[in-house]
């Protein structure tokens, strides 16, 4: 197991109010969830309106069960923002898809969600929110050979998404080490 980049951004914008995140094969989650934004521009053509964050998850399963046992490596979450307000769902390459409130994919997610559910609960502050996404983020590629090294934090709003970090997992390392030290 390697990583083909410590560099490679792993959220990828659907669109100003969806995301997706990349775990497994990179090229399967970019070409799949970029096909995702495709159908979401499409359906927003036809329809005058955005599409609901279930509604473009749904697509993203249907999409997947059709490739199932073929090969695919995908785990990702989709967050976003419609009229019903904020949403999340993970779907795996089987077509597998769950909401949900918290979710840590990938091989690294096991560390990530030591973090999680030590810390989250459901009235943090924003600040609050950021920090303890980006220690959950950094626990899980210091601790994961495969989990890359650039800590990303994106805000879901009802007006977009807004990028609140990005940081290399090293300068968090020594940041986190110096509070510990204290």
């Amino acid at each position: 197991m390697y990583i083909g980049s410590g560099s490679v951004k792993k959220i990828i914008e659907i669109n100003r109010y969806l995301l997706g995140t990349m775990a497994g094969g990179a090229a399967d989650c970019t070409y799949w969830e970029r096909t995702l934004s495709k159908q979401c521009r499409l359906y927003e053509l036809r329809n005058r309106e955005r599409i609901s964050v279930a509604a473009a998850s749904k697509i993203l399963a249907n999409i997947a069960y059709n490739y199932k046992g073929m090969g695919l490596s995908m785990g990702v979450m989709i967050a976003g923002y419609d009229k019903r307000g904020p949403g999340l769902y993970y779907v795996d390459s089987d077509g597998e898809r769950t909401a949900g409130q918290v979710f840590s994919v990938g091989s690294g997610s096991i560390f990530a969600y030591g973090v999680l559910d030590q810390g989250y609960r459901y009235d943090l502050e924003d600040e609050e929110a950021y920090d303890l996404g980006r220690r959950a983020i950094y626990h899980a590629t210091f601790r994961d050979a495969a989990s890359g090294g650039i800590v990303r934090v994106y805000h879901m709003k009802p007006t977009g998404f807004e990028v609140i970090s990005e940081e290399d997992c090293k300068e968090l390392h020594y940041r986190y080490a110096e509070e510990k030290a204290k």
